[in-house]
């Protein structure tokens, strides 16, 4: 497929090379320039909240070498089944009293089965009645499995491409990168927006870095929502045996790569998503100032720890950063 010049005004014909030129520009100057771009497209001082729930945790057939929820790794995780809708709706109306405006659910599959659409259907379309944005990432989908999630009103999907093709192969070995990427094209298929970003510090060199964002950013159509995590080393996965104890990227480098996600997809939301539960205040701070503007809050991500909404509310503060409202338009998803 031949990808487009621009979408919507925006550039997805970036190059490696203009993406590298950014990633060695001098630290400071990279920042600035990201901080004028966010200021174009997004209010400065709003950071979105948002809130990720297991609704089936652990027993996923993948073998994600950072993913404490793959059959193949020994973190003690048991398997459990779906939640019950009333149980995912309670977990809902609680992040959205602490201030949170979306509300995804991942479930541990490969892809989701048939028979378990209708549950899964009705947890879209009964949160989304409580006024928060949805969002679910459950795998691989079908076109009929997208479709069926926009009719129940789902607002997001998430399927994120992790690093660059050329690394991929050394982290996830049962599914493709183009498995990754035919999911995304169902999803905009269907007309649903597409959240999809990936993880650093997984042994990855900055040319991998680059790779990552050039995917994402010459897309035919930017992602909504790129969420970026910095690898949790979990003990009984592959890389948390590889990289205990260890932080595989400085924060610095995990600034630059915020940075150069927010030039080169200006109208994205840009998440700090796992891995912020060990970073400073400072550093987050950083972050938000090179263009992230979304976190996810709360004490857990899937079955990672999380800052908690008490400290995430005492920083914002902290900072002068207000949490987004519902009712306040998003500029970098207008049309």
């Amino acid at each position: 497929m031949l990808k487009q010049v621009q979408h919507d005004g925006m550039k997805t014909s970036w190059t490696r090379e203009e993406i590298a030129d950014l990633f060695d520009l001098p630290f400071t100057e990279l920042v600035f320039r990201a901080a004028e771009v966010h200021r174009a497209h997004h209010a400065s001082g709003e950071v979105q909240l948002c809130t990720l729930l297991s609704i089936k945790t652990g027993g996923c057939p993948e073998d994600c070498g950072y993913c404490s929820q793959s059959a193949s790794a020994k973190s003690g995780l048991k398997a459990e089944k779906l939640m019950d809708v009333d149980a995912v709706l309670a977990a809902a109306a609680e992040a959205k009293a602490h201030g949170s405006q979306r509300f995804c659910m991942g479930a541990a599959w490969r892809e989701p089965k048939n028979r378990d659409m209708g549950k899964v259907c009705q947890m879209v379309a009964e949160v989304k009645a409580m006024g928060l944005e949805t969002c679910m990432t459950l795998g691989m989908l079908t076109g009929s499995q997208a479709r069926q999630l926009k009719d129940a009103g789902l607002d997001y999907y998430n399927h994120n491409i992790d690093t660059s093709p050329e690394h991929y192969g050394d982290i996830i070995t049962t599914r493709t990168f183009q498995d990754r990427l035919d999911t995304l094209e169902e999803v905009r298929g269907a007309g649903i927006s597409v959240c999809c970003g990936g993880i650093v510090g997984m042994g990855e060199s900055r040319t991998d870095r680059v790779g990552f964002i050039h995917v994402l950013a010459t897309l035919p159509r930017h992602p909504e929502s790129v969420p970026i995590n910095a690898l949790v080393p979990v003990k009984g996965t592959v890389l948390g045996d590889m990289f205990a104890g260890e932080r595989m990227i400085d924060d610095i480098e995990f600034v630059r790569t915020v940075a150069v996600a927010r030039i080169t997809m200006p109208r994205s939301m840009v998440r700090l998503s796992a891995g912020r539960e060990s970073m400073s205040e400072a550093t987050q701070a950083l972050c938000f100032l090179a263009g992230a503007n979304s976190i996810f809050t709360g004490d857990k991500l899937l079955t990672t720890a999380n800052a908690g909404d008490s400290a995430d509310a005492a920083m914002l503060a902290k900072l002068g950063l207000k949490p987004m409202t519902a009712e306040e338009p998003m500029r970098s998803e207008a049309a």
